[in-house]
């Protein structure tokens, strides 16, 4: 029998109020968000459904497995070729799409995101805050704000840190490095228990220090997350410990690289369509780097405008896993570029019968009703979705293109105030929200839009706060 956190028990940190006197949960929660509206604003954020809910599925049950968390968690993607990731309060983690290209397996990733919700569940940022206000007098906003910049602009970050906090270089390399060990040895426990192989995150950041070795510009993970040969060495003695299992990637992940590298990279389509063609020649029919490569193969062809081509492709994959959302979400898409509406519709029908309240299905249907002139049905459905995922872009942007179709001013005002919003662009959120009342009679609507007024107003506090 192995015991998953026998290294780590007699090491972990009372969290009960480590970091409380800095900053309560609450707060990290209201300053998470607020981090959200900032990086909506100023990184190219993948707005991508279905791998969204890939990377939110993969955080989550490595969360399900972690002790000590207070609020939810959120996975982002941002379009960067970098390798990086960053934890920030309130359970909200980036990650750069450049980890789908190094990693060569699903446990990689998933060591690389077990680190970053060890971070989280420690409360490193709350408890650096915490360390840092023993020895000067800080503004807990000024001092968030500075963070967020850094895990923003790495570069401009620090200089605002160093500012804020009047610290040394070597006060901050020795609270960070402790921060590290310890995200290493909670995150390989969390790793193991949700079932990945334990030596994923060990294998991934020993890759990554042997590949920058000579490098006279280091990646931003080495900068964020120093790595040196004692760390290496102590989670390589680490993961020995525990059972060594022999896993494949699942199909997903394999789906959601081959969809980042055709999608989101600058790489080429005639070049990827080749290179996933060679692949699927090596790959005996029907097994998962099969599918993959004949994924990556109708992606290109989308991409290079062969239409056909791809739908005869996607087809094939659809009727092969049916219920896989990445051949359902891209099939559509090839539908939509063959102007085949009522053929969408009624597939995505059945399988938001099948799979009732999933994202990519939602959206998915959503953008075809549009398509097809069929506003209404998407204002109905995108209605209750975002009543219960008020913080989903794409939602907001195609429910007010729903409400622009049927001529519904107050709607459209609405569903835009709503997508400003969560970019932090209050003044235009609430500039949207007036022209709404002023397209509203219902008494009832209007006192809702004057609460909803007042809520920004707050918000607009707190992010003016942080950016002092």
């Amino acid at each position: 029998m192995f015991s998953t956190l026998s290294h780590a028990d007699s090491q972990l940190p009372d969290i009960g109020t480590a970091g409380v006197s800095a900053l309560s949960v609450e707060q990290e929660v209201l300053y998470g968000k607020a981090f959200m509206r900032f990086a909506r604003a100023s990184l190219p954020i993948i707005d991508d459904p279905v791998l969204n809910e890939y990377i939110n599925d993969l955080g989550l049950r490595l969360v399900s497995q972690a002790n000590n968390v207070r609020f939810p968690f959120t996975f982002f993607l941002v379009k960067d070729d970098s390798i990086n990731a960053a934890a920030f309060l309130g359970g909200r983690v980036k990650v750069h799409s450049g980890l789908f290209l190094h990693a060569e397996t699903e446990s990689e990733l998933a060591g690389v995101l077990a680190h970053e919700i060890s971070h989280v569940t420690q409360r490193h940022i709350a408890r650096y805050m915490e360390d840092q206000a023993k020895s000067a007098p800080l503004s807990i906003a000024g001092l968030v704000g500075s963070i967020a910049l850094a895990m923003l602009n790495p570069t401009a970050g620090a200089a605002a840190i160093n500012t804020t906090m009047g610290l040394t270089v070597q006060n901050s390399i020795n609270f960070t490095r402790d921060n590290e060990y310890e995200a290493d040895r909670i995150g390989m426990a969390l790793l193991y228990n949700a079932g990945f192989e334990p030596t994923g995150m060990m294998t991934f950041f020993q890759k990554l220090a042997a590949e920058n070795r000579y490098s006279s510009k280091l990646p931003e993970m080495l900068l964020t997350h120093p790595i040196t040969e004692n760390r290496i060495a102590e989670a390589r003695n680490r993961a020995s410990s525990y059972r060594i299992r022999h896993l494949e990637s699942s199909l997903d992940f394999l789906l959601a690289k081959v969809r980042i590298q055709a999608m989101y990279s600058n790489q080429s389509a005639d070049g990827l369509l080749t290179f996933f063609e060679q692949q699927a020649g090596k790959s005996s029919e029907n097994s998962a780097p099969w599918l993959a490569a004949q994924y990556g193969k109708a992606l290109s062809l989308l991409q290079l405008n062969k239409i056909p081509e791809a739908g005869e492709v996607l087809t094939l994959l659809s009727k092969r896993k049916p219920d896989n959302l990445f051949f359902q979400d891209s099939l559509t898409d090839q539908e939509i570029a063959a102007q085949q509406f009522n053929a969408a519709i009624s597939r995505l029908e059945q399988r938001n019968q099948s799979m009732p309240d999933n994202p990519v299905i939602i959206m998915n249907l959503a953008n075809v009703y549009l398509k097809a002139n069929k506003a209404d049905a998407s204002i109905r459905l995108l209605d209750q979705y975002t009543r219960n995922n008020p913080e989903s872009s794409v939602a907001w942007q195609l429910l007010a293109e729903g409400y622009e179709q049927t001529a519904n001013q107050a709607g459209f005002h609405q569903a835009q105030a709503e997508y400003l919003a969560l970019r932090g662009e209050i003044d235009q959120a609430t500039d949207q929200l007036h022209m709404a009342r002023a397209n509203t009679a219902d008494n009832l609507s209007q006192a809702r839009i004057d609460a909803r007024i007042a809520e920004l107003e707050e918000q607009k506090k707190v992010d003016t706060s942080l950016k002092r």
